[in-house]
This record gives structure tokens, sequence and C-alpha cells, in this order.
């Protein structure tokens, strides 16, 4: 598991930013609990915000998350992942293709395509298992969208749902698999590939910023 516990130049859990982060969070509590808290918090913590994406090195550090009052769900899953190392949990990042169906119009005018490419979640290492979580979506979001909610019971998988109120949701198209570590090198090879025109020209507007290698 040391390579599921270690420090790393992303999930760089040691740095001063956590202390204040994780200030209200009680280390005692059972573990499965503990991680509970921690998905939640995270969750929540940030507004969703999928049109200011940075691939590069510093922008996908933990550490400078955590200055933002907004964040992506690459950003949030690589928050959780270092909180929940920061208390002992072993933790490994997922990421897939998806294709979002509810209010994406948006962003598909950005993308240019309907795969959001590179989306990310969390396997957090409870009680003897692992177990998926998905920390995207907080609630003032969700509320914008109309959508529900995911919770997390820190003992069954808890990836996006297929339909949502009889609308459909969210489709898992391909998974990358699962990495002790940001993959940015793939990251950035994978959204070029399917989004060739971002590498191809600047986008740093109050509306949509995208930064790569």
């Amino acid at each position: 598991m040391d390579a599921y516990l270690k420090d790393t130049c992303f999930l760089d859990y040691t740095h001063e930013h956590f202390d204040a982060f994780l200030a209200h969070i009680d280390p005692t509590l059972p573990e499965s609990e503990l991680a509970v808290a921690l998905y939640y918090h995270v969750r929540d913590a940030f507004l969703y915000d999928p049109y200011h994406l940075d691939l590069t090195h510093e922008g996908l550090k933990a550490s400078n998350v955590l200055g933002k009052k907004r964040a992506w769900c690459v950003e949030k899953s690589t928050v959780l992942a270092a909180c929940a190392r920061r208390f002992g949990i072993p933790s490994r990042l997922g990421y897939a293709i998806v294709t979002n169906h509810i209010g994406v119009e948006k962003l598909r005018s950005y993308l240019r395509r309907d795969e959001i490419v590179f989306h990310g979640f969390v396997e957090l290492f409870v009680n003897g298992s692992w177990v998926k979580c998905t920390p995207a979506f907080d609630t003032r979001i969700c509320a914008i969208s109309k959508v529900s909610p995911l919770d997390w019971d820190g003992k069954s998988d808890s990836l996006f749902q297929e339909f949502d109120q009889g609308r459909k949701f969210m489709e898992y198209v391909h998974f990358y698999g699962i990495f002790d570590d940001v993959p940015i090198q793939l990251m950035n090879e994978e959204m070029q590939k399917y989004y060739p025109h971002l590498f191809e020209s600047e986008f740093n507007t109050r509306e949509f910023s995208f930064k790569h290698l």
C-alpha cells in the first residue's frame, strides 16, 4: 500500500495549506466515517467549474487547488486523494470518458464534442476494500442543474447515476484505469487527441480558459 499513501508532486498533503482545510476534521473518527467526512467536505468545498482547466504541473497540485473557490472533477479528486492519504487512508485516482446528457450545452460549445475526457473519481481503501467515490458535483451545482447530489456511504461504489429523475444523465464510455498519482502526460495527450483545437490556440477569458503542458 506504500504507493497509495505517499506524498507526491501532485498529492502533496504535507503542504501547510492542508492544515486549515482539514482543521475541522476529527481524525479519531472510525475509518469509514472519516472517509465519508472527507468526501463531503471536498465535494462541497468548491463550486464545480469545468470551464477553467489547467493541465500543468502547478495547476494539478492539490495544495494549489485548495486556494480556489471553484474546481473541476480532476482537481477535486486530486484533493480528496491527498486528504485521505494525510489521514492514513490509501487512495488512488481513476479516470474515465463520460457523456453528460444534462445541462452541458455551454461546455459542449467549448469542447466541440460530446465526450468529456478524463473525468476524475477516487478509490479509497476503507475497511479492507477499495471503494469508488466521485466528489465532483457539489450541492449548489446540483441544484442549478436540477440533478440529485451523489451521496456516498463509505461502503459501496458511488459513480454517477445513469438516470436521474427519469432523465438520462451520465454515461461512462471508457475507463483509463487506476493510478497512484496524476498521470499528467497521458491526460494532456488524451485531451489533445479529443480536443486538438484547445492546443492550437490560446484560451484565457473569464468565461473559459485552458492551460496545458
